[in-house]
């Protein structure tokens, strides 16, 4: 008991003692201010690093401190930043902080202070602040160099948006220094003498390699510059997503979202986090990231995605039930049997997905690319499923896919097989048509029929079987066998009436049988061509309905016309069908196509019924008529165009325009003015008509100038512009001219031929030839016996029948203008026969060309002599005897050589007109010599020869030949 006292006496008074000591402790003022401050510099980052300690606390205990910091810039009294920082302090513990600076650390001196106060609520009457520590200075000017430009911050990183501060520092505050962003100028804040401070606000990203930003000084050749970069936002990753295949792992995913924009990429870093498990692990990927699922069975997971670079963090987060984001892996042993020709049977597993086995399978059925069976299945571990009502011989794809069938989140993958079904008989009959011609007196009859579609051949068609069934004579038949891919067959066939009977035939089996009746009288009728317009869709028929039992028609056209292989295609129509579209791909603008519409009997004989034409997209014509002129008169002239092929043309011609031009301001009657393609004013003369092939322009005006040119048209427009034809129009009074002056021509033409076949004959009629005297006849009759060779006749060898007086005027001569014209007076001098000695008849010329005057000085002219004038006035001779005396001398010289004062000697003929130079004044009744043997003699004498007494001179009419 005594111990137990002891015992509890020393316990009280411990606690005493400790009382003491406590409340000692705490009445004092704990002083726990920061110490050994430090201050330093990270320049890439433009951060200032602060660490300290507080040695001074009294116990071991941690307590809770704030510590408040300012910092100045320049001035310590320039206070730019206070914040203050809680913490957990220990005893001696170094304590760090950090401050980024907007400005560059560069650009001005920096001070830091701090104080510090206890923040427990375990001593909560000790929150007073403690003293201020001292001001630590930085100054990173003072280590820059001896430079005397300097730009900062040095390749800044920053986001698009971001604000930056750049600053320069000179060494001379003399210089002027200007700043460039990009080559534009900027304006900042001088903050001292040395330093000036620029503000940029909402920076673009500009380019992958940096914004560039230099200064220089306005003296010298001083240039600074630096490059800042500017990445794009950093986006949070999108599309988290995370499921299990096995419910062993989790495959997490995302999208990063777009690079940052630079050359130089940022570092990204992922981290998942899982809050429930308290788990982290670092990702190794970009995109996505592997996660064990945990052996206690944890069902719901919360995940937490930190996506990070050097400037900023971006977090995802992910609430989810393990159970419900099953992703099954997809089947196998995948196999498509007992295949038929219209049934088959897949079968396929899966792989176990924990206690969570049953699985809803997905089964499709692809035929010609598009899904035609889909079905539904459940499946635990194995799978099987029948699919029916398939076609023969075609190829089929299945494929299978399986899901979580009680909590659905994604089908797995596709596992596809391909099949094909057995083949089985034709189902159809091959649609057939024929074309039937009378050649040499036999029937040729072409076959054709369209290839059985896939659904209908059942398998590949080998060959085709032809019957040909003789109606004339039943038990007649004839097979033929076309082997495949033959789509016809020329038949000879006589004039007897044929059923055909058409089959294709695969490997299993035989079609049924096409039937088509030729006829042994065709008896074809005319049916009159209609016209049809085309549209996009195709071309629309109609016809009447037929009276009587018609089992079907048929539409039968070529889809290339004028091609010899047409390409003869046709559609088959029911018995109560009375219209049908017909289109087909080959249908071209601009092309007529004819389309034949046939009727069907119940003896399966076709007959035509009507006959349609028409284009898919009439076109304008393709070429211009040539154009023939004809019967051109001064009103009007005629144009033809009877060879142009209407039919040719790319559309419907549904008439022609004739374009006249002329120098007339007013179109004519029956045209009007119309503007051609180069502006130029014409008239237009429309004709409606398409089978007009003439046209007569009228109400013309004569010898006037006309161009005209034709084109045809059809519904889409006129023909090409082709060239003017030109013609002028005659005078009017030409044509008249020239029903004369063209049988004038004629007649002249004609004579001048007669003329030419009968020249000879006219020479002779009206232009004899001139005598030669020196080629004359008479020379040799006349015998000279002095000379020989003497060819020219003397004046004595012919005794004259007349004598013409020319009587000479002495003195001055008169013109014959003065002279009084006097009727010259012949003498006729004929031989006595008694005293007739001289020589025989005489035979002289006649000449009208030597009747001119044998002198110039002498007119040319008959001397005048009275009929009653005396013989011994004219003083001649009529003794022939005398006359060659008096006639001695020889006149055969020249006329130009007599003398001029002698008596004129002319020859002159009984014909001869009295004046040479004036026909006007031949005597009204001339004498009529006496002709000497053929010819008319003529002679004259000169002028006072000696006359004897025998000579006697006859009155006219008293001489006799």
């Amino acid at each position: 008991m005594a111990l137990f006292s002891a015992f509890q006496t020393t316990f009280l008074l411990a606690l005493l003692s400790l009382k003491t000591y406590q409340s000692e402790v705490l009445s004092e003022p704990l002083s726990l201010a920061p110490e050994s401050l430090e201050v330093s510099i990270d320049s890439a980052r433009q951060c200032l690093h602060l660490q300290w300690s507080v040695h001074n606390l009294a116990y071991h205990q941690e307590l809770k401190m704030v510590f408040q910091i300012e910092i100045s810039r320049i001035k310590t009294s320039n206070v730019i930043w206070v914040e203050n920082y809680s913490t957990t302090v220990k005893r001696n513990q170094v304590l760090r902080w950090n401050w980024e600076s907007k400005l560059p650390l560069e650009c001005a001196k920096h001070s830091v202070r701090m104080r510090g106060a206890v923040d427990d609520a375990q001593v909560p009457e000790l929150r007073f602040w403690s003293n201020w520590t001292s001001w630590e200075e930085v100054d990173v000017q003072s280590s820059l160099g001896h430079d005397p430009l300097f730009v900062f911050p040095k390749d800044k990183l920053v986001e698009e948006g971001s604000n930056v501060t750049i600053c320069y520092v000179s060494r001379s505050h003399q210089n002027n220094i200007s700043c460039y962003l990009e080559g534009v100028r900027m304006h900042g804040e001088q903050l001292d003498p040395n330093v000036c401070v620029f503000h940029l606000k909402n920076v673009p990203f500009i380019r992958e390699t940096g914004t560039n930003i230099y200064c220089k000084a306005d003296q010298g050749d001083v240039i600074k510059g630096i490059v800042l970069f500017v990445s794009k936002v950093f986006e949070e990753p999108k599309d988290f997503s995370c499921e299990t295949r096995d419910l062993k792992t989790l495959n997490c995913t995302w999208a990063p979202g777009s690079d940052a924009g630079l050359l130089t990429q940022l570092s990204q870093s992922y981290t998942l986090f899982e809050s429930f498990s308290g788990k982290k692990t670092l990702c190794k990927h970009k995109s996505w990231c592997n996660w064990q699922v945990s052996p206690d069975s944890q069902e719901m997971y919360n995940f937490t995605l930190t996506a990070e670079n050097y400037l900023r963090k971006r977090s995802v987060h992910l609430l989810f039930n393990l159970t419900h984001r099953v992703h099954p892996m997809a089947p196998f042993n995948v196999f498509v049997k007992n295949v038929s020709a219209t049934n088959a049977t897949m079968t396929w597993k899966v792989h176990s997905i924990g206690n969570y086995s049953t699985l809803l399978c997905q089964i499709e059925l692809y035929g010609e690319g598009k899904v035609i069976q889909k079905q539904n299945v459940s499946v635990k571990v194995n799978g099987k499923h029948l699919m029916k009502k398939l076609e023969p011989s075609t190829e089929y794809a299945a494929q299978v896919r399986c899901a979580n069938a009680h909590h659905f989140w994604k089908w797995s993958e596709w596992t596809r097989r391909n099949f094909t079904t057995a083949e089985a008989a034709p189902s159809e009959a091959p649609d057939v048509w024929r074309n039937v011609k009378s050649v040499q007196g036999h029937c040729v009859v072409t076959l054709f029929w369209k290839p059985l579609s896939k659904l209908q051949a059942n398998g590949k068609i080998l060959f085709y079987n032809v019957v040909l069934e003789n109606l004339d004579r039943p038990s007649t038949l004839k097979l033929l066998s076309i082997p495949a891919p033959a789509n016809g067959t020329e038949l000879t066939l006589d004039r007897c009436s044929y059923q055909i009977h058409v089959t294709a035939n695969n490997s299993v089996g035989t079609s049924p049988a096409s039937v088509i009746a030729v006829s042994g009288d065709p008896g074809n009728k005319e049916v009159e061509e209609e016209r049809v317009k085309g549209t996009e869709d195709g071309f629309c028929l109609s016809w009447k309905p037929q009276p009587g039992d018609v089992t079907g028609y048929v539409v039968e056209w070529c889809e290339r016309p004028g091609d010899p292989l047409c390409d003869l295609q046709w559609k088959n129509l029911g018995p109560n069908t009375t219209s049908t579209v017909v289109s087909s791909d080959a249908f071209r603008p601009g092309v007529r196509y004819n389309f034949r519409i046939y009727g069907i009997s119940t003896e399966r004989i076709p007959y035509l019924l009507e006959k349609k034409t028409g284009y898919s997209q009439e076109l304008v014509p393709s070429d211009n008529p040539q154009v023939l002129m004809s019967n051109l008169t001064s009103y009007s002239f005629t144009l033809s165009w009877k060879d142009y092929a209407a039919e040719s043309q790319p559309g419907f011609v549904r008439g022609y325009s004739l374009y006249l031009k002329s120098k007339a301001a007013r179109c004519l009657p029956g045209s009007e003015k119309a503007v051609l393609s180069d502006d130029s004013i014409c008239c237009k003369y429309k004709i409606d008509n398409p089978k007009q092939k003439t046209f007569v322009v009228e109400n013309l005006q004569p010898a006037s100038f006309y161009e005209f040119f034709l084109t045809p048209y059809t519904s889409v427009g006129e023909g090409p512009q082709g060239a003017f034809t030109k013609v002028t129009t005659p005078d009017e009074y030409s044509h008249i001219l020239i029903r004369i002056i063209l049988p004038m021509i004629f007649s002249i033409l004609l004579i001048m031929i007669l003329c030419y076949l009968k020249s000879q004959w006219m020479k002779e009629k009206c232009y004899p030839d001139i005598p030669d005297p020196y080629k004359s006849s008479v020379l040799s009759l006349i015998k000279s016996k002095e000379n020989p060779r003497l060819t020219i006749m003397n004046v004595k060898d012919c005794i004259p029948d007349a004598i013409e007086v020319i009587n000479k005027q002495e003195g001055t001569r008169k013109s014959l203008t003065e002279t009084e014209p006097t009727k010259p007076t012949y003498l006729y001098l004929l031989p006595t026969e008694k005293s007739h000695s001289g020589p025989g008849p005489c035979i002289c010329f006649e000449n009208f060309t030597y009747n001119q005057a044998a002198s110039d000085s002498v007119s040319c002219g008959h001397v005048p002599v009275t009929p009653k004038a005396q013989p011994s006035q004219l003083g001649l001779l009529t003794s022939s005897e005398n006359v060659p005396k008096a006639l001695g001398k020889n006149y055969v010289n020249s006329l130009g050589e007599i003398p001029a004062g002698e008596t004129n000697l002319n020859y002159v003929s009984q014909l001869a007109s009295p004046m040479c130079g004036d026909k006007s004044s031949l005597p009204t009744n001339p004498p009529e010599p006496a002709l000497c043997s053929e010819y008319k003699t003529q002679m004259a004498i000169p002028m006072g020869l000696a006359s004897p007494p025998s000579i006697t001179l006859l009155d006219e009419g008293e001489h006799d030949h």
